[in-house]
C-alpha cells in the first residue's frame, strides 16, 4: 500500500449486510476465565515482520507519514493480500492493563469471535514480540485494549498499548475506557480530570450511527445506558483532526443501576447544558462537543476506535452489540482490501475445532502446571500449533467438543468414594423451637469448637432463604488447616503445609506441592454419589466442605502475593457430614447425614431428632438466661482506642480520593483496626451479639478451638 492509495481507504465505508455467523459452541470455555493459554491460529498466505524498532515515535505523527516511511517492510504491505474469507471466529489479542474487568471483555469475545482471544498484560510482550505474531505469524484479526487504572500518558500504566494505537494502522484494534483515552492521547488529544468521577453508574448515550454502534438506539430515552468507571476523560475541544466523535453523554444526571431500573427515564441534571432534545441521530459536532461528556472516536482512515464507557459490563444495553459490530468491522476490513479471496485459510473451522479440543482438554487435565513461569503463554501456544499442523477434523472430536462440558461438570460423581445421604423433615418446626439462634445454641452451642454457621438472619423480602449449622461429628467429619510456604509467591507457587485431624483425634501434617486448590479439586473429585438421593430438598448444600480461604491463596492462581502476610491459616475447612438446614420461607427443619456404604448415620439422625422434638415448650423459659450469658462479653469498662488519629484517618481518606480522582482506582477500601482489652472472649456470644445489632442475608461462623 503506498500513499496514493490512502483516500480509498476509509473503515466506516458502506458495507453488505454480513452473512449469517455461525458461532463455535464455546460456552465449555468459560468455566475458566482466568485461563491465560488461548487459540493462537497462524493464518495462510504470506505474511511478514514488521519494521517496529522498540521505540516510541512522536505521538501526533500523521498517518501518511507513518505509510511512506523508508523503512517500512515488504512483508508487512504484503499482509493486505493475504487471502481471508468470513469464516466462524475471529482471532484477537486482549491486551490486558491490568483491569478487574478484563475477563469480563475475555468472556464476551469468546462468545462472539467463536474462540477465546489470547490474553497478554501491556507489559508482557516486547515491540519485536508482538510484531512477530501479529504479522510474521499472522496470527490474530484484530486487538482489543482493555480497561485499566492509571492514565495513557504514564508508560507504567498504559504499557506497549501507545505503540500498537500509533504502529498497527493496518489493524482494526478497539480501545476500552483507558484504550479509548490512550487512542486520543496517541493522536495528540489531551486527556484531562472529568468534572467528577463516575464508577458503577449509569448514563444515557447518543451516537453518530457509525459502524460500531450499528442497531443501537441513539438519544435520551431510547434505551442506550452504559456503565461509566472512570476519573479521566479526552478534552473533546483538543481533538485533532484525525479523529471523529462518535457519542457522548445525553443531558441527564448518572444513576446507580439499582436506581436505573426503577425508573423508565434518567432525570436531567440541571448543571449540564441541554443541547436540543437528544432524540436525534444526527448531531451538530461543533456545538455538542463541548457541552458533552465524549464517550467514543473513531480515526478517520484507520480501523481504530474507541468508547469511554463499558460495554462488558452486565448493566450496559447493547453491550454485545458493540462487539459484534466490531467483528464484522474487522471482517469487513479483510475482506475490502484484500485482492484474493479464492485461496482457503490454513487452518479451516474444522481444524480450528479440533485444535480447541485438544487445548482445552489439555487445560483440564493439567490447568495447574500451565500456571507456572517455565510455560508461558507463547512457549505452550507455538508448540500447540506445530504439534496440530496437520490435526484433521472428524465427526467423533465434534462430539467430545459438544460433550466436553458435560463430562467435566458430572465429573464428581464418577470417583471411587461412594457416599450415600439420608435426610428427614420437620414442617414448620423451626418457628415452635426458636428459630435458627436457638437451635443452634442447643445443639451446638455447648461446646462451640469446630462448628459452623452458614447463618442467615436478614431474610425480610427474601433475601435468604437457608440456615445451614453443623459440627465434628460423624467418621467422614475431618479438617483441613492449610499454611502457604514462604517460598509461593506469584511465579512459583511454592506449595505449603497441610494439617489434617479426622474425627478419632488422629492429626498428620504433610507438604502439598502442587498447592491447596489442586488437593482440593482432587478430594472433590474421588467422590461419587446417587442424585436420586437428594430429590426432594429444596436447597443445594447437603454436607461436604465448609469452610474459608483467605487472600493470600491467589498465588496459586499466578498473582503475586500480599505484602503483609496473615497470622490465620491461608484455608480452613471441615468435612461436614450432619447438617441441620433451617428454611427461614417455610419455617421447616432438615437434618441430612452422609455416609459411606459400609456405614450408618441413623443413630445421629435419631438423636438430633430426639434433641429437635424437646426444644418445644422449653425455649422461651430458658431464652432470657441464655440471651444474657451469651450477650455478656466482659466486664472491663475500657473504651476502644484506635490504631490511627482522627487527623491521620482524614488525611488517608483525601488521599485516597485523590487516587480516584487522578484515574489511578475506581474503588479502595480504607481500613483501620479499633482495639479493646477484654478479660475473656465468648466467641460465641460475640457473634449472638452481631447478630442482632446488624443482621445480614448472609453470614459464616467458623468456630475452631
Amino acid at each position: 500500500m503506498n500513499s496514493s492509495a490512502l483516500p480509498l481507504f476509509s473503515p466506516e465505508l458502506a458495507c453488505p449486510a454480513s452473512e449469517c455467523m455461525r458461532y463455535t459452541n464455546v460456552n465449555f470455555l468459560l468455566s475458566r476465565p482466568s485461563l491465560r493459554v488461548s487459540c493462537l491460529v497462524k493464518k495462510g498466505g504470506d505474511v511478514g515482520a514488521s519494521n517496529g524498532d522498540g521505540k516510541n515515535s512522536n505521538a501526533s505523527v500523521s498517518l501518511q507519514s507513518m505509510h511512506s516511511h523508508k523503512d517500512e517492510s515488504f512483508e508487512r504491505k504484503r499482509r493486505m493480500h493475504v487471502p481471508l474469507q468470513k469464516t466462524d471466529f475471529v482471532r484477537t489479542l486482549l491486551i490486558d492493563n491490568y483491569d478487574s474487568y478484563t475477563y469480563n471483555v475475555y468472556q464476551e469475545l469468546s462468545v462472539i469471535n467463536g474462540v477465546p482471544p489470547v490474553v497478554i498484560r501491556n507489559d508482557e510482550w516486547t515491540w519485536e514480540e508482538l510484531c512477530h505474531h501479529l504479522y510474521e505469524e499472522n496470527a490474530f484479526d484484530n486487538i482489543v485494549i482493555s480497561p485499566g487504572p492509571g492514565s495513557p500518558a504514564c508508560p507504567e500504566d498504559i504499557g506497549i498499548c501507545l505503540q500498537v494505537l500509533q504502529k498497527c494502522w493496518d489493524v482494526p484494534v478497539l480501545g476500552v475506557c483507558l484504550g479509548h483515552q490512550a487512542l486520543g492521547y496517541v493522536h495528540g488529544a489531551q486527556v484531562v480530570h472529568a468534572s467528577e468521577p463516575i464508577h458503577g453508574r449509569l448514563s444515557e448515550v447518543e451516537h453518530n450511527g457509525c459502524q460500531l454502534f450499528r442497531d443501537i438506539p441513539s438519544g435520551r430515552n431510547y434505551g442506550f445506558k452504559v456503565v461509566r468507571y472512570h476519573s479521566l476523560v479526552i478534552d473533546s475541544e483538543s481533538l485533532p483532526k484525525e479523529l471523529i466523535p462518535t457519542a457522548w453523554t445525553s443531558p441527564t444526571s448518572t444513576l446507580p443501576f439499582h436506581e436505573a431500573q426503577k425508573v423508565e427515564s434518567i432525570f436531567e441534571d440541571p448543571v449540564l447544558v441541554k443541547v436540543g432534545n437528544g432524540s436525534s441521530n444526527h448531531f451538530d459536532y461543533g456545538n455538542t462537543r463541548s457541552k458533552k461528556v465524549l464517550m467514543g472516536i473513531r480515526h478517520s482512515s484507520r480501523p481504530h476506535y474507541g468508547v469511554q464507557f463499558h460495554p462488558e459490563s452486565v448493566a450496559t444495553c447493547y453491550g454485545s452489540q458493540i462487539f459484534k459490530n466490531f467483528r464484522e468491522i474487522t471482517e469487513d476490513y479483510w475482506l475490502r482490501f484484500r485482492s484474493s479471496f479464492k485461496e482457503k485459510r490454513a487452518y479451516s473451522n474444522g481444524k480450528l475445532k479440533s485444535f480447541v479440543i485438544k487445548i482445552y482438554s489439555l487445560y483440564f487435565k493439567e490447568v495447574r502446571s500451565s500456571m507456572s513461569a517455565e510455560n508461558n503463554a507463547v512457549d505452550q501456544l507455538k508448540k500447540l500449533v506445530h504439534a496440530e499442523r496437520d490435526l484433521e477434523y472428524n465427526k467423533t472430536e465434534m462430539k467430545h467438543l459438544e460433550m466436553l462440558n458435560m463430562v467435566n461438570t458430572h465429573h464428581a460423581t464418577t470417583g471411587d468414594k461412594c457416599l450415600k445421604l439420608k435426610w428427614r423433615k420437620f414442617s414448620h418446626l423451626a418457628g415452635q423451637v426458636g428459630g435458627a439462634k436457638n437451635i443452634f445454641c442447643e445443639l451446638f452451642g455447648h461446646e462451640t469448637e469446630n462448628t459452623f454457621w452458614l447463618d442467615s438472619s436478614s431474610t425480610e423480602k427474601e433475601r435468604a432463604r437457608f440456615s445451614f449449622m453443623g459440627g465434628k461429628g460423624g467418621r467422614l467429619w475431618k479438617q483441613l488447616t492449610f499454611r502457604l510456604s514462604h517460598q509461593s509467591d506469584g511465579s512459583s507457587k511454592g506449595g505449603g503445609y497441610l494439617s489434617l485431624e479426622d474425627s478419632q483425634g488422629s492429626a498428620e501434617t504433610i507438604f502439598l506441592k502442587e498447592g491447596f486448590l489442586d488437593f482440593l479439586n482432587k478430594e472433590l473429585l474421588s467422590y461419587r454419589y446417587d442424585e436420586n438421593e437428594y430429590e426432594g430438598l429444596p436447597f443445594d448444600f447437603h454436607g461436604g466442605y465448609v469452610g474459608y480461604i483467605g487472600y493470600d491463596l491467589k498465588v496459586e492462581c499466578g498473582v503475586k502475593s500480599n505484602r503483609h502476610k496473615s497470622k490465620t491459616p491461608d484455608a480452613c475447612f471441615f468435612f461436614a457430614d450432619n447438617l441441620v438446614v433451617v428454611d427461614h420461607k417455610n419455617d421447616d427443619v432438615y437434618i441430612l447425614g452422609i455416609h459411606e456404604e459400609n456405614s450408618s448415620v441413623t443413630q445421629w439422625l435419631d438423636d438430633t431428632e430426639e434433641k429437635l422434638l424437646s426444644l418445644d415448650g422449653s425455649v422461651k423459659m430458658a431464652s432470657g438466661k441464655r440471651d444474657s450469658h451469651y450477650s455478656t462479653l466482659s466486664s472491663n469498662k475500657t473504651g476502644f482506642s484506635a490504631e490511627k488519629s482522627r487527623e491521620q484517618y482524614i488525611e488517608d481518606v483525601k488521599e485516597c480520593q485523590n487516587y480516584i480522582k487522578d484515574g489511578e482506582s475506581y474503588e479502595l477500601c480504607l481500613t483501620t483496626q479499633m482495639k479493646k482489652p477484654i478479660k475473656e472472649l465468648n466467641s460465641l456470644g460475640l457473634y449472638l451479639h452481631l447478630r442482632e445489632r446488624n443482621p445480614a442475608p448472609v453470614s459464616y461462623t467458623h468456630l475452631t478451638p
